[in-house]
């Protein structure tokens, strides 16, 4: 059972407007770290398959460099613990893994499919969103969203599976936007009807940072060794990686 670190007794937003955190993700083609500080958001994000291990850590650095922010100044690292690619999934893993460790720094898991929602919420003004991310094997991860007061909240649960199998919630009305390469590759065959789509969209830690925050404020970081993985498919275990260098 995952821990919860215990944050000290004070409003959410005044938590928030002190807490400098780091999020990073790399469970899609797309590599992405976004850092809030005094307040300020600022992000850097590129599609580049198969090179998140060689980029990721001089993103990070080229992030803080920018924003004039210390490793030590982090409260926190968040991370899209997916569902995703096996191998992007495990690169997150060991550079949030060991940043913590040598920081002594709580971590944040978020889904990647809630990520999906939350940017879906925020680049096309989507309440409801069904995201989807292509699983290969002719599945899909497959997971649905509601807005509520301005962070997409899961209904019902994640799941892969065929995308025939796919379905809005049994209470769905109203619209639903779909989200993820799921829809891209799937949509003629996801019985969910949706009323507009994009099938292109990837998880960016932009919005990741966005549901971190949420998290940060309702005290649910956890300790760097309950840094894991959600695959879905295969619940596969991830080594603890040492301390990265370079910083």
């Amino acid at each position: 059972m995952a821990q919860t670190v215990l944050m000290p007794a004070r409003s959410a937003t005044s938590q928030i407007a002190m807490t400098t955190l780091l999020a990073l993700d790399t469970a899609t083609e797309a590599c992405s770290v976004a850092l809030l500080n005094d307040g300020r958001v600022t992000s850097h994000y590129e599609v580049i398959p198969r090179l998140h291990a060689q980029k990721l850590l001089p993103m990070i650095k080229a992030l803080l460099e920018e924003r004039g922010v210390a490793l030590s100044a982090l409260d926190a690292i968040a991370f899209g613990r997916g569902p995703g690619a096996f191998t992007g999934v495990r690169i997150a893993i060991g550079v949030v893994q060991g940043l913590a460790f040598a920081l002594d720094r709580p971590v944040l898991p978020v889904s990647n499919l809630a990520v999906l929602a939350q940017r879906a919420q925020r680049e096309h003004g989507a309440s409801q969103v069904a995201a989807a991310i292509d699983a290969r094997m002719d599945e899909v991860y497959w997971g649905c969203y509601r807005a509520e007061a301005g962070e997409m909240r899961l209904v019902s649960r994640e799941a892969v599976l065929a995308p025939e199998l796919a379905q809005l919630p049994e209470d769905a009305s109203g619209e639903w936007f779909g989200a993820g390469t799921g829809w891209g590759t799937f949509a003629a065959r996801i019985a969910g009807p949706v009323s507009a789509q994009e099938g292109s969209m990837l998880p960016h830690a932009e919005d990741l940072l966005s549901l971190a925050r949420f998290a940060w404020a309702r005290g649910e970081a956890v300790l760097a060794d309950q840094a894991q993985p959600i695959y879905l498919r295969d619940q596969v275990a991830t080594p603890k990686m040492p301390p990265p260098a370079g910083f």
